[in-house]
């Protein structure tokens, strides 16, 4: 007798089990994957931000001790190399402790547009999880420690200033105050949630600094410039000769800080991204465009290309290129690159001589007034195709029509222009009167070496 084959249920096909059991299947792969995926892109990026941060690092040691100790006199080489190296430690550890929670802790109160919180002190809260405010693919601890190396180098490159005539407990003292108070506020107006001049997240006056052109280089370099018009010259400037005792060295310094900027730079998109790319072909085209600058106006003025002036350049040109490195076409950093490099020649050959302050490893030079033509140059070069911060279809710089944006650059440099001296001259007295800053003429004439540390940069080998 034949079977009767029973008819579905309320319509439901026998096979809708096993076609269920595929979609979920086919729904899980798509969840593993986009799971995997996004793994993978978090390794990458965290993987670059650290290398980033060790980049960053060895442009304090080697890079800048080196560069700043082969351009004194040997007998303060120790000396200088030591009070960038110390800022490695101290800097350290006050940014656990409060550095990194005044920079860039969210704070709600009306000082909340200058200053961060004590929210994180002793990065309470900082964790090994993204915070999907400043990083959203990298542990905010990352993005801690790779901020903390700026921290690092910006009270460093003031020590350029006053070499071979500050005491070491002097100069400790300042820096970790200029640390506190001049450092920190820029870095959270500029950077941190809440800032005044914050271009990403919302602030009054959007000041475009990719990397720092505020941030380190206007407030380092005019606090240097303070710092050397109140300390006073070297005993002896300009009448005695007192050229640098081993370009050899400096030379190695301006490379490592060359090959470091890269992380300067290139990190601050904080993931390993187109934008990240763009940045580093900025960078280097705007320090190979500012070495060319430099170069050439020394040979015009002077006769012959030197080697310091050629690194000088190159430095000069990192430091205008910083602020614009993520906004800018290659061409435009080239642009900027060679025009910082001829305008800090002007600043170091011309200004200084005519006004006769003793900066004496051109730290305002260099960092002050190229940082600060940097970041005017960044309002006019800017370009939303490469960085659409101001929000998509909205003109970014001067040439794409977004004539405002100069004012709001001018409004960022003219705050840190103005945070710097008046934090600088308050931190200077209360320094001076308290531990004193300027070592004695005896000191001086024996030099840093011995006077600070007791120990000597070279020692004469005995004949045998």
């Amino acid at each position: 007798m034949a079977q009767t084959v029973p008819a579905p249920e309320h319509g439901v096909s026998a096979a809708a089990p096993a076609a269920d059991a595929r979609i979920a299947a086919l729904e899980k792969q798509n969840a593993d994957l986009a799971t995997s995926v996004a793994a993978a892109q978090s390794a990458g990026d965290n993987g670059w931000m650290l290398v980033s941060a060790a980049l960053v690092l060895m442009m304090s040691a080697p890079g800048l001790a080196l560069f700043y100790g082969g351009l004194v006199r040997r007998k303060n080489i120790l000396a200088t190399m030591m009070q960038t190296f110390a800022m490695m430690g101290v800097i350290t550890i006050l940014w656990a402790v409060c550095g990194y929670s005044l920079a860039f802790g969210e704070n709600t109160g009306v000082l909340g547009s200058f200053i961060g919180s004590f929210h994180n002190v002793f990065l309470h809260g900082v964790g090994l999880i993204p915070d999907g405010t400043y990083v959203t693919t990298i542990p905010l601890q990352t993005f801690m420690v790779y901020q903390l190396m700026f921290a690092i180098i910006t009270p460093a490159l003031i020590t350029g200033s006053i070499a071979e005539r500050v005491k070491f407990s002097g100069i400790l003292a300042f820096l970790v105050l200029w640390a506190i108070f001049v450092y920190s506020p820029m870095a959270h107006m500029v950077w941190g949630k809440g800032g005044l001049l914050n271009a990403a997240l919302g602030g009054k006056f959007p000041c475009l600094d990719f990397a720092g052109g505020t941030v380190v280089h206007v407030t380092s370099g005019v606090s240097a410039l303070v710092f050397c018009l109140y300390l006073g010259k070297r005993r002896g400037f300009p009448k005695e000769p007192m050229p640098p005792h081993s370009l050899v060295l400096s030379f190695i310094g301006a490379a490592l800080l060359w090959v470091g900027w890269f992380g300067f730079n290139a990190g601050s998109a904080l993931n390993a991204s187109s934008l990240a790319t763009s940045a580093f072909v900025a960078t280097h085209f705007g320090a190979a465009a500012a070495a060319c600058g430099w170069t050439i106006a020394e040979w015009i003025k002077h006769g012959k290309p030197t080697a310091l002036g050629a690194i000088s350049g190159a430095v000069a040109g990192l430091v205008g290129i910083t602020p614009a490195a993520g906004f800018v076409t290659p061409i435009s950093a080239l642009w900027i690159g060679f025009l910082t490099g001829i305008f800090c020649f002007f600043m170091v050959f011309i200004v200084k001589q005519k006004f006769g302050y003793d900066d004496s490893l051109d730290a305002f030079g260099v960092h002050g007034a190229g940082g600060t033509l940097g970041a005017i140059l960044t309002g006019i070069f800017a370009n939303s195709a490469i960085n659409p911060i101001l929000g998509k279809g909205h003109a970014t710089g001067l040439l794409e029509g977004n004539a405002h944006q100069l004012l709001n650059q001018a409004v960022g440099v003219g705050l840190a222009w103005i945070i710097s001296i008046v934090g600088t001259l308050v931190l200077l007295v209360i320094v001076d009167k308290t531990i004193g800053l300027r070592v004695s003429a005896d000191d001086e004439v024996t030099g840093l070496d011995l006077s600070q540390h007791g120990e000597e940069g070279y020692h004469a080998e005995p004949a045998y």
